[in-house]
């Protein structure tokens, strides 16, 4: 019995205790939400209190006015039926019951979500533990914040970055556009500078040259027939065959077919095949690579890049080797080619005009000539009558070339004898009008006064000699050699074979080995 009253007693007194516990309990949450209206009830943002249930317990006046609620229609409702159940969110539902489930003091949690019936606004709710005593939760505390403007500063700002991105990858691009136009700009410029170098550095080799001829002299009707053919094709861009002995003048007509034609704006180029050593003539025409062989120290443009836009005059092209022929067949046809030690090709746009005293269909047949080169070259050909078949015109051209000379070297010469226009007339000329500009230079120096006189020997030609039956190269060959023994074999300086005949050293030697000239 003792015992009984004492269990009696021990359990009225822990049931004592807990209702005073309680008790104490209310009175705290009774104070709390007393303090709750004092204080929160005139805060901006929504609050609102909840009991272990999820009940509403309290909500301030602006919770109320925000979401359109009247304090009856939310006391006392569980949270996730208030405003049409929009506030029934699965992560709020989660985050809340992991919040009654913990045990330590104080926990707090964010959760944003779009309020379509209030305009789209997106709302932070921030929960935190209240009067919890020995892992009871009395109260939970939730306070609910506008953060639209800042969601949308926040989506405006990824936007803006998105679009400033998009610029500077467009913007990048551009650049690196511009990047490649200025690199290619720069290339076609260096390569316009280099054109122009080598132009100059030619124009300037040019202007050191003293041509033969200032002007086409005559009036005899060969001479007008090839005038006309040098009008009927210089407008046209069709490659050019001058054909005609050394000493015609060949290079004189090619000038007039480009002065006459649409690239006379820029400088004839030109080349002499017989000229330059077997072993510079593709290099010549064609450039080289740095390194392309011994001696190569930098790169160098070839005739044919020299002469793009313009025209280039071969002249001598029957002394081109035969390997390169190939090579000048392929230019001719497409415009293309490589430089010596290169791989790329290049195309280029030139007019090719083309001279020659051989006769290259004899050398085609011989097969020291391609076939398919000289059908190319052989499109428009123009024959330039030798000085002996335009015999009318040597007065002009003595009146000319006296003129000319004597002002050169300071003399008056104003008499020029019957005899002498006589004896030039009678003369074959196998040097032409080459030759009979040297022959009246060396009359104007051994003229002491002011009437011309002949030192040059002109024999005329022996009627027992036919020279319609022999070869040209016979006849050249004759006269060379008739020459140079009249030199005593000097072939170059004052009074040389080369000085008479009006050939470079170099040519007269190229000549010779043509020739088979050979000292007995």
């Amino acid at each position: 019995m003792e015992a009984f009253f004492m269990s009696s007693d021990r359990s009225s007194k822990n049931k004592g205790e807990k209702l005073k516990k309680i008790g104490s309990h209310a009175q705290r949450i009774h104070s709390f939400l007393e303090v709750f209206d004092v204080l929160l009830g005139s805060v901006r943002e929504p609050i609102v209190i909840l009991d272990p249930a999820l009940k509403v317990v309290k909500a301030n006046y602006s919770f109320f006015r925000t979401f359109n609620l009247a304090p009856d229609e939310v006391e006392g409702v569980t949270f996730y039926d208030l405003g049409n159940r929009q506030w029934d969110i699965p992560r709020l539902r989660e985050l809340l019951e992991d919040i009654l489930a913990q045990k330590t003091a104080v926990s707090d949690f964010e959760v944003e979500h779009t309020f379509e019936g209030l305009g789209s606004k997106i709302l932070q709710l921030n929960a935190r533990w209240i009067v919890r005593e020995e892992d009871e939760t009395w109260l939970i505390f939730m306070s609910i914040y506008d953060v639209t403007d800042r969601e949308y500063y926040k989506r405006g700002l990824e936007e803006l970055v998105e679009k400033r991105t998009a610029d500077l990858v467009v913007a990048r691009e551009e650049a690196e556009n511009k990047r490649l136009t200025a690199e290619t700009a720069l290339v076609e410029i260096k390569k316009l500078k280099d054109q122009l170098e080598a132009e100059r550095a030619y124009l300037q080799d040019e202007i050191k040259l003293e041509y033969n001829f200032e002007n086409i002299i005559g009036q005899s009707d060969g001479l007008k027939y090839v005038l006309y053919k040098v009008e009927q094709i210089a407008g046209s861009n069709t490659t050019v065959l001058i054909l005609g002995e050394t000493g015609t003048g060949k290079e004189l007509v090619a000038r007039a077919v480009h002065g006459l034609s649409l690239r006379k704006k820029r400088a004839l180029v030109k080349v002499n095949c017989a000229t330059l050593p077997t072993s510079l003539i593709e290099s010549e025409l064609f450039g080289h690579e740095k390194g392309a062989f011994t001696g190569s120290g930098a790169r160098r443009l070839g005739r044919f890049e020299v002469a793009n836009g313009t025209t280039l005059f071969l002249d001598e092209i029957g002394e081109l080797p035969l390997e390169l022929q190939a090579k000048l067949l392929r230019v001719i046809q497409d415009g293309e080619f490589e430089r010596l030690g290169s791989s790329h090709t290049l195309k280029v746009d030139t007019r090719i005009i083309a001279a020659t005293n051989r006769n290259l269909e004899e050398e085609v047949r011989r097969g020291r000539f391609r076939e398919d080169l000289w059908y190319r070259l052989n499109i428009f050909p123009i024959t330039v009558p030798p000085l002996r078949d335009r015999l009318v015109d040597i007065p002009l051209l003595v009146d000319f070339y006296v003129k000319k000379i004597a002002k050169r070297l300071g003399r008056i010469i104003e008499i020029i004898p019957a005899g002498v226009i006589h004896a030039l007339e009678g003369y074959h000329w196998p040097g032409n009008v080459r030759e009979l500009e040297n022959v009246l230079e060396r009359a104007v120096i051994n003229s002491s006064g002011p009437k011309l006189r002949l030192v040059d020997e002109l024999r005329r030609p022996s009627k027992e000699v036919h020279p319609s039956l022999e070869t040209l190269e016979s006849v050249e060959r004759d006269h060379v050699t008739r020459v140079l023994a009249q030199t005593q074999w000097k072939i170059s300086g004052k009074n040389s074979a080369a000085e008479i005949l009006g050939l470079d050293r170099s040519t007269l030697r190229a000549r010779m080995r043509k020739l088979n000239i050979q000292k007995s």
